[in-house]
This record gives structure tokens, sequence and C-alpha cells, in this order.
């Protein structure tokens, strides 16, 4: 491998932890809101500790059993369809190998460089690994790290879980005066984090994403628990 190459893999790896971890910090934070919503909301109809901890224990189970399963459904999907465009740029450089490095030729010259130097970049690429030079800079796929949906699945089942435990622990632990207080405080503190995380991540301001996260899941809180009171007064 070129000092080129490994500089290449290095950031595409570096670029994957980045979104796996931009990935996580959003399954948590999902993970967070719903829970915290659905635990303030039982709370406003009941004080039995037994069924807010039934009612947090099921939305945490099935919120982090549905992300899994949607997520890896969504990866699959990407997945079939970059080996799908694998599977057609191998035909294509089997039957017509010089259309494809006209091709390639002329993706490199839009990228800038002068026709000369992309036709001998583009047959050095070739010779090295045509099917890769084409998956990199025609379909913008690395071949080695197609996306895994188990993995993808994985991770968005513990980020949930993660997520939703902090408010479960807080509105079962306290006493009933204090769980709602308690609940809402560690909640707002956690999306504030989460904010925070996800701005660095993505290189944005966190003033904003931290008004988002927090203005969101006090929201999500507000209306549940008022939902909840109201059932709780009917009945």
């Amino acid at each position: 491998m070129t000092e080129a190459d490994g500089a290449v893999a290095q950031s595409a790896a570096i670029s994957t932890r980045l979104n796996w971890l931009r990935a996580g910090v959003l399954g948590a934070n999902d993970g967070i809101i719903s829970t915290a919503g659905l635990v303030v909301g039982v709370a406003g109809a009941t004080t039995s500790r037994t069924a807010i901890l039934a009612a947090g224990v099921a939305g945490l189970l099935a919120g982090a059993l549905s992300m899994a399963a949607g997520e890896y459904v969504s990866v699959s999907s990407q997945r079939d369809s970059e080996k799908a465009a694998l599977d057609l740029e191998r035909r294509e450089l089997e039957e017509s190998p010089e259309e494809e490095l006209e091709e390639l030729t002329g993706l490199l010259v839009g990228r800038g460089l002068s026709e000369p130097v992309a036709r001998e970049a583009a047959e050095q690429l070739t010779e090295r690994d045509a099917l890769r030079a084409h998956a990199r800079v025609e379909l913008g796929i690395n071949p080695d790290e197609l996306a895994n949906p188990w993995h993808a699945a994985a991770a968005s089942l513990v980020a949930f879980t993660v997520g939703a435990l902090l408010p479960l622990l807080a509105i079962v632990l306290p006493g009933a005066s204090q769980r709602v207080p308690v609940t809402v405080a560690a909640v707002l503190l956690s999306l504030t984090l989460c904010g925070v995380l996800s701005a660095r991540l993505g290189g944005a301001p966190a003033a904003r994403a931290i008004l988002r996260n927090v203005a969101g899941g006090a929201l999500a809180m507000a209306v549940t628990y008022a939902v909840g009171t109201w059932l709780g007064a009917a009945t």
C-alpha cells in the first residue's frame, strides 16, 4: 500500500468512526426523549412505581428493538444497492474496458485534473485495481467497507437503550413527590450534553443544537404529562 493509499484509508476509517459516533449520539438522544415522554406521562396519571416501571421498560424494549429493526432494514437496503452497483460496474469493466477507462478519465478531469494527467492517473488506477478505482471515483463506494446491517442494528439498540435508561432510573428511584422534577432536570441536562456532542461532531454551533434538543424534550414531557394528568383525573 502506498503512502497515499494509507492516507485515504485512514481518512475513511476516521470518517466511519465519526459517523458511528454521531449515530450513537442521535440514538441515545431518541432513547432519552421518547422514554422520558412516556414515563413522565404515566407519572402524571398515577403514582404507582410498578406501573411507571412497567411502562418505562416496555417503552425501552419496544423503542430499542424498533430502532434496531429499522436500522437493519435501512442499512440492508443500502448494502444491497452498493453490491448491485459494484456487480454492474464489474460487468461493464469486463465487457467494455476501454469505455470504462475513458469514463474514469472524464471523471478525473471533472475533478480538476488536466486531460493528460487524468488519463495517466486513470491508467495507473485501472492497472492497480479497476473496480476499486471506479467504485471510489464513480460510485463513491469503498468495496472494503460496505455498510454492515448487523453492526448498525446493534449500535442503534445499544445507543437507544443507554439513552432510555436515564429517564427510566430518574423516574423510579426518587420518591413520588420528586419523580417528575428529578426526571425533567436529568433529561434536560442529558439532552444538553447530547446537543453539545452532536454539534461538535458535525462542526455546527452548539447553542442551536442544544436549543433544539432541550426544546424538543421539554415539549414532549410537557405534553405527555398534561395528557397523563388529565387521563388520571378522568378515571
